[in-house]
């Protein structure tokens, strides 16, 4: 059983930077791929960012490469997502979520490949 529990959300203009983290307990944080979800009004959820237990291996969504970062510390039992230029269409709700993994170097995006989800936290942009 993993707890999972974000923070760093807010409103912010466009343009602007924001730093999501998600702060994890429970079993060992190491042995859990970890990915960065959101959810905006009216759309279905959808993997922004999502990291291999090593740290070695990344996932981006095509709509944030060159904008958002995924990393974790693992000293810390704790992944990040540092969004950069952020844009209006940004704006959703931002879910971390735990994927139990037996290897080291691989990564999921599907929602449905997840075992623990965060209660999310808001991400507003305004243009």
């Amino acid at each position: 059983q993993v707890q999972l529990v974000e923070s760093g959300g807010g409103l912010v203009q466009a343009g602007d930077s924001l730093r999501l983290s998600c702060a994890a307990s429970g079993h060992p944080f190491s042995n859990y791929a970890m990915g960065w979800f959101r959810q905006a009004p009216g759309k279905e959820r959808e993997c922004v960012a999502a990291i291999s237990r090593s740290g070695g291996t990344t996932y981006y969504t095509e709509s944030v490469k060159g904008r958002f970062i995924i990393f974790r510390d693992n000293t810390k039992n704790t992944v990040f997502l540092q969004m950069n230029s952020l844009k209006p269409e940004d704006t959703a709700v931002y879910y971390c979520a735990a994927d139990r993994k037996y290897g080291t170097g691989s990564v999921d995006y599907s929602p449905g490949e997840y075992d623990y989800w965060g209660q999310g936290t808001q991400v507003t942009v305004s243009s």
